[in-house]
């Protein structure tokens, strides 16, 4: 999976649904490559009937070549804690061994996080135009490394559901490096997953 450039992120569509699934689609030609689900325990599932899950904890796991059960390798986990006003979220590798971490932005008017490496150096940034709905990955010095764009699916079905479509499309140059192209994706899996579900 790590091999491609692109990606296209198709929400599970579902109106009462208690966890947040997405099929990992080749938008070339349309096959799902893999699948990012939520896993949450039962008490999770409770409080998040009362309280903003945002606040809650959650992980994220990306399974390259799921099956229809979600079964498969998984590649990347994304973990987030308990949090208040600036949730760190960590990004893990195929094995367990963390990558990065992401650092939500104390003031943005268009959205957006920071990505950061575990020497804790800044090393990229998700940011948001002022709609919210697209967003540019910039390396530190303000260039672009990849971008992240909602194709929306017709408008009946995003009015009755909260079905979100992206489509994350990473520059070739930032191909090579696949711990560079894992913290991409888990960025734009974590902006739908972590920082916008309500």
């Amino acid at each position: 999976m790590l091999s491609r450039n692109q990606f296209f992120i198709k929400e599970h569509v579902g109106l009462f649904k208690m966890v947040n699934a997405y099929d990992i689609v080749d938008p070339e030609n349309g096959q799902k490559i893999g699948l990012a689900q939520e896993k949450v325990s039962g008490w999770v599932h409770l409080l998040g009937l009362i309280i903003n899950r945002q606040l809650l904890p959650t992980m994220v796991e990306i399974i390259d070549g799921a099956d229809e059960r979600g079964n498969g390798k998984v590649v990347i986990s994304i973990k987030r804690g308990f949090t208040l006003f600036r949730s760190k979220v960590q990004v893990f590798a195929e094995g367990g061994t963390e990558i990065g971490y992401f650092k939500s932005k104390f003031l943005s008017f268009g959205g957006g996080f920071w990505l950061y490496d575990t020497k804790d150096s800044r090393i990229a940034e998700v940011k948001g135009d002022w709609k919210g709905w697209n967003f540019k990955l910039l390396d530190a010095s303000g260039a672009e490394l990849g971008t992240i764009t909602k194709k929306w699916a017709g408008i009946g079905k995003e009015m009755f559901t909260s079905a979100d479509n992206y489509m994350i499309s990473i520059n070739e140059k930032n191909g090579a490096d696949k711990g560079v192209k894992a913290l991409l994706l888990a960025a734009g899996i974590a902006i739908d997953t972590i920082y916008k579900e309500r």
